[in-house]
């Protein structure tokens, strides 16, 4: 943190009566090393085999609405998925405390055994029966992989602060990964394995990654005590103005963030993209957010998180709008998917980086946690307002998602926008 921005702070909590933690007050970072390394590794991993199978669902959702589970709607279908987000960031209020309180192998391995027993549930279940889906991929893995995903996050932060973002970018990328291999290692081997054979592979692949995660990383900081069981909760974050602006903005964007991911593949088929084509719109927008996330998190430690959250979020939006609406062959949703992905990547991956800049490194897991509360609301309705839009899945139809998509990031970028102001002069680093 520059003197600038510690300066902004304690002005800032000055006026404010805000409790802020300053430099002095603050552990020393080792801002790398093997050991430091070994658990961006190892988080990386992580996000591979809990978010990366997360983003594979648009796969998921063209195969049940194809097959599977063709007798019900887009939109009935799109809530195991959204489920599984919200499940996943509605945890997040208390699986943060629970790794400032606790540490982090206990909650690795728990998230390692539910992932896996969930998918190999999943394996299990029937066609046309979704409250089978609905249990085992969109409760229980949604239960399960929250206890990998916010841990993989909150060990790093322990690592870096100067160099947080790029860290955590690194860690990010792992989904931007899984969203690019697992989606066409799914679309493949469900017509040559089948549904059941190929959800069992991607339990294989869920418990290698979880072993080696828990085999190389390893904590820094002391624990801190739960003194009381409502500590687990910690809402003194939205007592700092900055903090409660950027979490209702990031509501904002969440609710159209995934539409593309979901939706982008069945747009193109709707207007006649070829099969050549279409089934790796997801893969390239994953591909692409690989590079955003982790160029996204270089930038935001050297010009500054929020400085670069605010122009990379408003341009995602501007190109629901004016990129992704408009297109109607193969060329211009490529090259939608290719911007999408990269600037997405950036918020997906930077947003955390900025929340640990409003927040005491002790508690920061929970205070991650807490933000990530709005975001689960947001996922949980954003994804199935898609849906509702796509009735008899027309083309037209599916224009309307692209307009919800790009309003709601692009009002939402505007709330981040203000937030940002109120973190220091425009000139400064932050």
């Amino acid at each position: 943190m520059t003197v600038a921005e510690k300066a902004a702070d304690v002005e800032f909590a000055s006026s404010k009566e805000v409790p802020v933690t300053t430099v002095d007050e603050e552990p020393e970072f080792p801002e790398g090393g093997l050991q430091a390394w070994l658990a961006v590794a190892g988080s990386f991993l992580v996000y591979f085999a809990s978010f990366g199978v997360i983003n594979s669902f648009g796969t998921f959702q063209n195969f049940y609405e194809t097959e599977y589970l063709s007798n019900y709607t887009s939109t009935v279908i799109a809530f195991i998925g959204a489920l599984q987000i919200t499940i996943l960031y509605v945890e997040g209020l208390f699986i943060g405390s629970l790794f400032d309180s606790f540490g982090l192998k206990w909650l690795y391995l728990i998230g390692c055994a539910g992932s896996v027993l969930s998918t190999i549930a999943l394996s299990f279940t029937r066609p046309q029966a979704i409250w089978q889906q609905f249990l085992s991929q969109g409760v229980l893995f949604g239960l399960a992989v929250g206890f990998g995903f916010q841990p993989a996050l909150c060990v790093v932060g322990h690592y870096f602060r100067r160099r947080r973002a790029l860290a955590m970018g690194i860690v990010a990328a792992g989904s931007s990964v899984g969203g690019v291999c697992l989606p066409i290692m799914f679309s493949r081997l469900f017509d040559r394995i089948g549904f059941a054979w190929t959800v069992r592979v991607a339990a294989l692949i869920t418990l290698v990654c979880y072993t080696i995660a828990i085999l190389i990383t390893r904590e820094r900081l002391p624990h801190k005590p739960l003194k009381r069981v409502r500590d687990l909760i910690d809402f003194d974050g939205f007592r700092d103005r900055r903090y409660a602006l950027f979490a209702a903005g990031s509501f904002l964007v969440n609710l159209g963030l995934y539409s593309p991911y979901f939706y982008l593949e069945p747009f193109a088929k709707a207007y006649g993209v070829s099969d050549h084509v279409h089934p790796y719109l997801l893969s390239i927008v994953n591909g692409t957010s690989f590079f955003g996330r982790i160029l996204g998190g270089q930038a935001a430690d050297r010009y500054g998180r929020m400085n670069v959250l605010v122009p990379s979020t408003a341009l995602s939006g501007i190109l629901c709008l004016a990129f992704w609406l408009p297109s109607r062959g193969a060329v211009p949703l490529v090259l939608f998917a290719c911007f999408y992905g990269f600037f997405s990547g950036i918020f997906i991956s930077v947003a955390p980086a900025a929340v640990g800049q409003m927040s005491p490194t002790d508690r920061l897991g929970a205070r991650i946690g807490t933000f990530f509360l709005p975001v689960a609301l947001a996922t949980l309705l954003g994804t199935p307002i898609g849906g509702a839009f796509v009735k008899n899945q027309t083309s037209a139809e599916y224009n309307h998602v692209a307009i919800f998509a790009g309003t709601t990031i692009t009002g939402g970028a505007a709330m981040i926008a203000v937030a940002r102001g109120w973190c220091a002069g425009w000139r400064e680093k932050w």
